[in-house]
C-alpha cells in the first residue's frame, strides 16, 4: 500500500509540472457546499491544487440552499423547465445565501487549510456585466404548453472584466466568485453559476474548466455505469449530437462545452462533487474520475 501511495506521488509529478502557473476555474454547485464535510474534504484538494502552484478560481450557485431558505421564509418558487424565476424576495433572499452564507462558508474552509481565499460576487469589481434577460416564449414541459415567462431579476451575461480576478490570481489568492451580476445601472442579477464559470474560464484563458456536479461525468445511457465516457474530443462531442446518441439534457450541456473549447479553454471537466478525492485525481492522474472534454 505504501508503495502504491508513492507510486502516485509519481504519477502526479508531471501533471504538477505541467499545471504550474496554469488557471483552473472550478464550478460548485449548491449542493456540494452544502455538507461541510464534504466542502472540507474539497477544500483540502482545492488548498492541494493552490500549493503546486495553480491558479484557482471557484464559482459557485447555491440553488439548493436558496430553495430550502425560500421554504422557510414562506416565499413560493416557481421553477420553470428547471429554471428559477427570481422575485423581488427571491432575489434579496439569493444574495444573503450566495454572496453571505455559502460564500463565507467556502472560505472559512480553505481558511482551515491555510489558503488565503477572497470572497467575491459578479458585482465586486464589476466582474461580470450583465442584463435583464427579457421575457421568452417557452414550452413549458410539465404542461406542453407554450408561455411568455418573465424570469424577473434573471441576468444573462453580457461581458466577464477579469480585472480584479487578474490581480487577486498575481498575488497568490484564491478568489471564490457567487453567481451574482449587476447591470451598469447597477441593478443586481441572479445567474446562472455555470454560465459565469464558463465566461470566466474563457475570459481568463484557463487551463481547466472543472464543474462539480452531482453526476461523475456523462452517460451515454443515463445511469448506465457501463456507458460513461471518460474522454473525448470536441468533434466526438459533435457527433453524439448528430447521431442523436446525446438526448435531453445533455445536448445544451454538451454544445456549451464544445462553445468554450472552441474559444480557447484547454479542457472542461465534468466530476462528481461528493466523491472523496475526485477533483485530485481528475488533474493529478492519468485515468481521472469523471469525463474530460478536450478541444
Amino acid at each position: 500500500m505504501h508503495q502504491q501511495r508513492l507510486d502516485l506521488l509519481r504519477e502526479a509529478l508531471p501533471y504538477i509540472q505541467r499545471f504550474k502557473g496554469k488557471t483552473f476555474v472550478v464550478k460548485l454547485s449548491g449542493k456540494v457546499t452544502d455538507e461541510p464535510e464534504n466542502l472540507a474534504s474539497l477544500a483540502e484538494e482545492l488548498a492541494l491544487l493552490h500549493q503546486v502552484g495553480i491558479r484557482v478560481c471557484v464559482i459557485h450557485g447555491g440553488g439548493k440552499q436558496l430553495t430550502e431558505l425560500a421554504e422557510l421564509m414562506g416565499v413560493e418558487q416557481t421553477i420553470i423547465n428547471g429554471r428559477r424565476v427570481t422575485d423581488d424576495a427571491t432575489l434579496d433572499m439569493a444574495k444573503m445565501i450566495f454572496a453571505g452564507k455559502i460564500n463565507t462558508d467556502i472560505l472559512a474552509a480553505l481558511r482551515q487549510r491555510g489558503v488565503h481565499a477572497v470572497g467575491l460576487s459578479g458585482v465586486d469589481g464589476n466582474i461580470v456585466r450583465a442584463e435583464r434577460r427579457p421575457p421568452k416564449e417557452i414550452v413549458n414541459q410539465e404542461t406542453g404548453k407554450s408561455e411568455r415567462v418573465d424570469f424577473g431579476h434573471v441576468g444573462d451575461v453580457l461581458e466577464i472584466d477579469d480585472r480584479l480576478l487578474r490581480v487577486l490570481l498575481d498575488h497568490d489568492y484564491l478568489p471564490v466568485v457567487s453567481s451574482l451580476g449587476a447591470d451598469d445601472e447597477g441593478r443586481v442579477f441572479n445567474i446562472n453559476a455555470d454560465t459565469i464559470a464558463a465566461e470566466i474560464a474563457v475570459r481568463l484563458e484557463a487551463e481547466k474548466l472543472v464543474m462539480l456536479s452531482d453526476v461523475d461525468g456523462i452517460y451515454l445511457r443515463p445511469g448506465e455505469q457501463a456507458t460513461k465516457i471518460s474522454r473525448l474530443t470536441a468533434a466526438e462531442v459533435e457527433a453524439l449530437i448528430r447521431d442523436g446518441v446525446a438526448t435531453g439534457g445533455m445536448i445544451p450541456k454538451l454544445q456549451n462545452i464544445t462553445e468554450l473549447l472552441r474559444r480557447g479553454v484547454r479542457s472542461a471537466h465534468i466530476i462528481k462533487g461528493s466523491l472523496r478525492n475526485a477533483l485530485l485525481s481528475e488533474v493529478f492522474t492519468d485515468e481521472g474520475t469523471g469525463t474530460m472534454i478536450i478541444a
